[in-house]
């Protein structure tokens, strides 16, 4: 029985979402579990799984549009379902039809692009549905910004979605372009894509590429500006000594077939210091503070699209190999673009560790709601003063610690800081 499909709410509390992809073709069976739709949500772009075995009968909504939350979006219905009429069919359920569904208003990333003969040959470009190559925001800007048709690179995403790892193995395996001969000694300036502008102002005099906000982008940059205009930040920073972690961490790794990041110490160490520390596990709202009873945590992962936060949950109760797990599922989705919304919902407290590319130390912004973001810098080799008064070298990494002070106090900041210390200077703790 044909019904309708409509805007989901992937994200609490939205009222509306960007339709970004279709991966099943118009007619095209899918079970359930199959990623029926791709939805652009203010984090993250994520793939909505179909509940049930079924067809897709008929989009309403092209790609590339903002929806309201419940607004249809398509007709589906049972597996290998066969429509007659499909204008008697809207009508009965209530649509005019295809071309009258609500207008949605168009986004900035530009959607993907029908194939034609004069840009991809017949022997290479793969049959798009209904004249439409399913590929991500990213995967399309990379593969104009190097020249590349997309509709002649195979995808291996979701349904034949071309994703980031698609386009760079084309621009590495794409054969080297011919030089300029002596008969052409001045060759013609390179084409540049359509998304390079390039603009020579009077006085500026430098060339410069224009890259569109995405939906996401301008996300982060309104949540940020907004988490520091109204939460009022103060920072506790502090050296601690991490040579008994590194030995801890050496030592799991030789007899454990999970291989332990210092990042997933650290994770475990912010759990132990809530756990103590429980004033620290909550976030502000305009009526109250809510406390929490686990320790969610959120791990800042960079992304070509942008940073997202992941929240693993009751991190109080995992393991080290589960945590460590659960970070690399984590970020294996985050760069293929497959988190969930609910992945990024949630937590008190985010971990942002830029330590592997050598930062010393620097301070976050709080991720709203959270009431706090630990800043993670690289372990430098530093004298110290031993108990007995004499300088030795020690292995050191400078944590800073960003609280908002309406429901944290200096004070709990520096309890939860000694907590913090604690589990990470005697980290044997963080195995019971």
């Amino acid at each position: 029985m044909a019904e309708l499909l409509r805007m989901p709410e992937v994200a609490a509390g939205s009222t509306a979402a960007v339709l970004s992809g279709w991966p099943v073709p118009e007619g095209a069976s899918f079970h359930a579990g199959d990623a029926l739709m791709i939805v652009e949500t203010d984090k993250a772009e994520v793939d909505v799984p179909a509940t049930a075995d079924g067809t897709l009968i008929k989009a309403l909504v092209p790609t590339g549009t903002e929806v309201e939350v419940g607004s249809p979006i398509a007709v589906i219905g049972a597996p290998g379902e066969e429509v007659g009429d499909l204008d008697d069919l809207l009508s009965g359920l209530g649509i005019a039809g295809p071309t009258e569904a609500k207008p949605a208003v168009r986004r900035e990333v530009p959607e993907a692009e029908p194939t034609t003969e004069s840009t991809a040959s017949s022997d290479t470009a793969l049959p798009p549905a209904n004249g439409r190559i399913f590929s991500s925001p990213l995967a399309r800007r990379l593969a104009r910004e190097a020249g590349i048709d997309i509709g002649t690179i195979q995808g291996t995403g979701p349904g034949g979605r071309v994703v980031r790892d698609d386009v760079n193995a084309a621009i590495t395996n794409r054969p080297p372009q011919p030089a300029p001969t002596a008969d052409d000694p001045t060759p013609a300036a390179p084409s540049l894509p359509p998304s390079v502008s390039r603009s020579t102002p009077p006085s500026v005099g430098a060339a410069f590429e224009v890259v569109p906000h995405s939906r996401i982008r301008r996300a982060i940059a309104g949540r940020l500006a907004e988490s520091k205009q109204t939460a009022p930040h103060f920072y506790v920073k502090g050296q601690i000594r991490v040579g008994e972690l590194l030995a801890l961490r050496q030592q799991v790794n030789a007899d454990g077939e999970v291989k332990i990041s210092v990042n997933d110490l650290l994770i475990k160490a912010i759990a132990k210091a809530h756990a103590q520390v429980p004033e620290m596990n909550v976030i502000w709202t305009s009526d109250a503070v809510h406390r929490f009873h686990t320790v969610d945590v959120s791990v800042a992962i960079a992304t070509e699209g942008g940073l997202v936060t992941p929240v693993l949950r009751a991190v109080e109760s995992l393991s080290l190999s589960a945590i460590s797990a659960q970070v690399r599922a984590f970020s294996e989705q985050a760069r293929h673009g497959a988190l969930r919304q609910s992945d990024l919902e949630g937590g008190s407290i985010t971990i942002s560790n830029l330590g592997m590319y050598g930062v010393e130390e620097f301070s976050a912004i709080i991720n709203p709601p959270q009431a706090a973001i630990l800043a993670v810098g690289t372990t430098t080799r530093t004298p110290v003063v031993a108990e007995d008064g004499n300088l030795e070298a020690a292995d050191v990494m400078t944590l800073t610690l960003s609280a908002d002070h309406r429901p944290v106090d200096g004070a709990l900041a520096a309890r939860w800081f000694a907590a913090l210390r604690e589990s990470i200077e005697k980290p044997v703790r963080l195995l019971v």
